[in-house]
């Protein structure tokens, strides 16, 4: 176990980035499941391979970068998934309909949630295939 440091460090987190086939695509579902916006310098680089959304300031934005030979993990199983997104909600039911409507594709459960559950949390796909989990706060 490491020693916990203080002080100055190297740099701050600034971005997470996701690989995706469509980074527009990505980018607006994310804006509409977080409710936020995708930024003005949305599509820069090279053929609009990174948009990113806005972030609150000091905070750290979402980005999402083009890759031509995406593959999505496969959850649970399978190409490892190299991170995922806790999202914060208050209403599992609620929040399971929205991200639905979105695009999003339920991983474990697959069921519906219904009132009165005491599961805490619920793995979804996004529509690139990168989970990301509901978390009753």
């Amino acid at each position: 176990m490491s020693t916990p440091t203080t002080g100055v460090g190297v740099g701050a987190l600034d971005a997470v980035v996701l690989d995706c086939p469509d980074p527009r695509a990505l980018a607006q579902f994310y804006a509409a499941l977080l409710g936020t916006t995708v930024s003005s310098d949305e599509d820069s680089g090279e053929d609009g391979a990174w948009v990113s959304l806005e972030a609150a300031p000091g905070g750290v934005s979402l980005g999402f970068q083009r890759a031509s030979r995406y593959e999505p993990p496969a959850w649970p199983d399978g190409p490892p998934q190299q991170l995922h997104l806790d999202v914060a909600v208050t209403d599992l039911v609620a929040s399971h309909q929205q991200v639905l409507a979105l695009g999003a594709r339920p991983l474990d459960p697959i069921t519906d949630p219904q009132p009165g559950d005491t599961r805490t949390f619920r793995v979804y796909a996004d529509p690139a295939g990168h989970p990301f989990c509901l978390c009753r706060c």
